[in-house]
C-alpha cells in the first residue's frame, strides 16, 4: 500500500508543477495579447476602409489598366497560410491547415498549388506534402514573426505581387484566423489577387464607382493598389498574432483548471488510500493484541 501512496503522491507533485507552468504561460499570453489586441484594433478600421477604396477603384478600371485585377484562367494558385511558430494553442494552427487542405481538394483539384507558409507550424505541415514554396521570397518567410513589422510584411507582399504580375500565379488566397475576442477566433479565407471589385447594384454602383482620379489613373494603380495589398496582408498577420495569444491563453486557462481538478481527485484518492492503510494497521494491531490476550 505504501508503494501505491508514493506513486499517487509523486503524481500530485507532477500535476501541480504542470499547473504552475500552464498558469505562467497563460499570464505571458495575456500580457502579449493586450499589446497585440491594441495593434489590430487600431489597424482594422484603416485597413477595411482602404480595402473598400481598393475594391471601388478596381471596379472602375479596365482589366488592361489594372495588372492586379486581371482575371486569368486559374492554372497556378498560391495559398498563403498564416499560422504561429509555436503550439499549445488549441486548434488554432490545425484549423488553418485543415481549411487549406479542404480548399485545395474542393476548388483547386488538378491545379498546381503552392503554399507560402507564414509561421513554422504551416511550414512543418505542408513541407511534408512537398508544396511549400520559398522561390522569389526572402529567406525563410515562415520566420516573419521574429520581425513582424509593416516593412517586413511589405517585402513578402511585394514578392507576391511581382510573381502575380509576372504570371507565375493566377490567384493568391490568404487563410488566417481573424481576432474576435480572447476566446473566439474566426477562420477566414480571403482572395488577395486578383483584386475583387466591389459588388454593388444599379444606381448605387454608379454612385460608388464615380471616382475622380487625382493626379491620374496610373498613379492610383502604381501606388494606392500595391499599398492596399500590403496593408491587407499586414492586417491578416496582426489578426493572426492576436488570435494566437488569445487561443493560447484560453488553452492554458483550461489546462490549468483541468490540472487543479486532477489534483483534487488525486488528493482524494491519496487520502482514501492512506485512511485504508491506517485502518488495516489498526486492525492488525488489535488482532495481534487479542491473540496475545486469548
Amino acid at each position: 500500500m505504501s508503494g501505491g501512496l508514493k506513486e499517487v503522491r509523486n503524481r500530485i507533485v507532477s500535476v501541480q508543477s504542470t499547473s504552475q507552468i500552464t498558469q505562467a504561460m497563460k499570464m505571458v499570453s495575456a500580457s502579449k495579447l493586450r499589446r497585440a489586441q491594441d495593434a489590430i484594433v487600431r489597424m482594422r478600421p484603416y485597413a477595411e476602409k482602404l480595402q473598400e477604396i481598393l475594391s471601388n477603384v478596381s471596379s472602375s478600371l479596365d482589366s488592361s489598366e489594372g495588372v492586379y485585377s486581371a482575371e486569368r484562367e486559374v492554372k497556378n494558385v498560391l495559398m498563403v497560410a498564416i499560422t504561429s511558430n509555436r503550439g499549445l494553442c488549441g486548434g488554432f494552427n490545425n484549423n488553418v491547415i485543415k481549411r487549406i487542405n479542404q480548399v485545395i481538394a474542393a476548388d483547386y483539384a488538378g491545379v498546381n498549388v503552392n503554399v507560402l507558409a507564414l509561421g513554422r507550424k504551416a511550414n512543418d505541415a505542408f513541407a511534408k506534402l512537398g508544396i511549400i514554396t520559398t522561390k522569389g521570397f526572402r529567406d525563410e518567410p515562415h520566420t516573419i514573426y521574429g520581425d513582424l513589422t509593416f516593412e517586413a510584411t511589405s517585402e513578402v507582399a511585394e514578392s507576391i505581387m511581382d510573381q502575380f504580375a509576372a504570371g507565375d500565379y493566377d490567384k493568391v488566397v490568404i487563410v488566417y484566423n481573424r481576432f474576435k475576442n480572447a476566446a473566439t477566433q474566426v477562420l477566414c479565407t480571403e482572395q488577395m489577387l486578383p483584386v475583387i471589385p466591389l459588388e454593388t447594384e444599379g444606381e448605387v454602383s454608379a454612385a460608388v464607382n464615380d471616382y475622380i482620379f487625382e493626379p491620374n489613373r496610373k498613379e492610383i494603380i502604381e501606388r494606392i493598389i500595391p499599398n492596399s495589398l500590403k496593408v491587407q496582408l499586414f492586417k491578416a498577420l496582426l489578426d493572426s498574432y492576436a488570435s494566437e495569444h488569445g487561443a493560447r491563453m484560453t488553452a492554458m486557462h483550461k489546462a490549468t483548471d483541468n490540472a487543479n481538478d486532477l489534483v483534487k481527485e488525486l488528493k482524494l484518492r491519496y487520502n482514501k488510500a492512506r485512511q485504508a492503510a491506517i485502518t488495516n494497521e489498526i486492525l492488525e494491531i488489535v488482532g495481534g493484541a487479542e491473540a496475545l490476550n486469548g
